[in-house]
């Protein structure tokens, strides 16, 4: 007989900490409405939605996916919905498949309300979901998440919110993917012995310890400098300034980061979530820097 599970237990299984890394659709949909298209808001919330449930069905696929390549085991960070004893292998898979269906409905549906093109963007979304855990294996997992978190839903909020796509979006999918991309660099890096011993071969194994730090930075502070360029060269408004707020916290992960050849994995355990406490900061601060600019242009 299978468990019962807890509405507890079932948010564990989809990991609502991860949430921030789909924050693009947002972004976007500020960005947007900055440049002065008639957006609409509806589509723009409708796809934030679906990213955040493609997201759900993209832990959960992951983790079974990991579970039964024996990339997860006990002594593993992370999730553990499946070592742990919580959940069976098989009601992950399942969830996973569950999600993906609720998903791909309403995207479908919003397919039929705003065009065909929608359709083979939503298409190479659900790729990057079902080929990320192999494409991880073979060191390709940072490239999936650029695309996948950052320039594929800025490409579909585009298009469903003003009836095409708008490749300025591109300007804004860059900055926010590369600070998601961060969040599994240094989550890879902070595996690499489970993962060395469980014989795959991520992008933190193939470039060793020190160069992943200098990575990991890049991915961190390129964002600011991204953003101050494209202010100092009229792409974006001088509200934009404003994600310069959350710098402190980006200089302090890098710090962090940096203490890894000296003290080791215990220096970066929880730099993947406070990774992710910086998305939200950033992104919110990118959000409203359109939203004042737009109002007050």
């Amino acid at each position: 007989m299978s468990k019962k599970h807890t509405f507890r237990e079932w948010m564990i299984a989809v990991r609502p900490w991860s949430f921030p890394a789909s924050v693009m659709p947002l972004v976007t949909l500020f960005y947007l409405f900055w440049v002065g298209h008639d957006v609409r808001w509806g589509y723009g919330v409708w796809a934030l939605v679906n990213m955040i449930l493609f997201h759900c069905a993209a832990n959960t696929w992951s983790d079974w996916f990991d579970f039964r390549k024996k990339v997860d085991a006990e002594d593993t960070f992370g999730a553990k919905t499946i070592t742990s004893g919580i959940f069976s292998p098989k009601e992950i898979r399942n969830l996973s498949f569950c999600i993906m269906i609720v998903a791909a409905a309403g995207g479908m549906t919003l397919m039929l309300m705003t065009g065909l093109p929608l359709l083979w963007i939503g298409l190479c979304g659900l790729a990057c979901a079902l080929l990320y855990p192999p494409l991880k294996y073979a060191a390709l997992g940072d490239l999936v998440i650029l695309l996948a978190f950052g320039i594929i839903p800025a490409v579909g909020t585009s298009f469903v919110t003003v009836g095409h796509v708008d490749w300025s979006v591109l300007w804004v999918a860059i900055p926010v993917g590369l600070i998601t991309v961060a969040i599994l660099h240094i989550n890879n890096l902070r595996d690499v012995s489970t993962d060395r011993r469980a014989g795959i071969s991520t992008l933190a194994m193939r470039i060793g310890g020190r160069v992943s730090v200098v990575l990991y930075g890049f991915e961190i502070l390129f964002p600011y400098l991204w953003v101050f360029s494209c202010v100092l060269g009229r792409i974006f408004p001088w509200w934009t300034l404003l994600v310069f707020l959350t710098a402190f916290p980006a200089l302090l992960n890098v710090r962090a980061a940096m203490r890894y050849r000296k003290e080791g994995m215990q220096a970066i355990v929880t730099l993947d979530e406070r990774t992710a406490k910086l998305q939200v900061m950033f992104s919110l601060s990118f959000s409203l820097a359109f939203l004042l600019a737009g109002l007050l242009r």
